[in-house]
């Protein structure tokens, strides 16, 4: 069975292009809000990985990742940040809660999976204890 990734981002191109890359290895939803994305989790759904832009709409990426890691439920989930921010990783250090990776855009496809992938088989070693 596929893992399943969780990627959230306004820009529908984006979105497209993450499930391009992404679908041959991983079950992947896409949600263009964090109030689309927690919907989709209140029902009951819970994916492997988030992947979520920081600059959206209504109910921004750091907004929508705080209140991921104070729900009991999701915190746990690992997270990475994606966003076109020239100050993304300030905006990640300056957080209240740690994410596991953040990547620019444009990104390079290969640098996105070597950070899934780690992130994977880092959760895949802690399971193991």
């Amino acid at each position: 069975m596929k893992k399943q990734i969780l990627v959230v981002d306004d820009d529908v191109s984006i979105l497209k292009l993450l499930n391009f890359i992404l679908s041959k290895e991983y079950t992947v939803v896409m949600k263009t809000s964090g109030i689309d994305a927690f919907s989709w989790l209140e029902e009951g759904n819970y994916p492997q990985l988030i992947i979520s832009d920081l600059q959206m709409p209504y109910f921004d990426g750091t907004s929508f990742i705080r209140n991921l890691k104070i729900s009991g439920f999701y915190r746990d989930t690992p997270v990475i940040v994606l966003s076109g921010a020239d100050d993304i990783k300030e905006q990640v250090e300056k957080m209240p809660f740690a994410v596991e990776g953040f990547i620019n855009k444009p990104f390079n496809p290969a640098g996105l999976k070597t950070i899934i992938n780690s992130v994977f088989q880092t959760i895949e070693t802690d399971d193991l204890y």
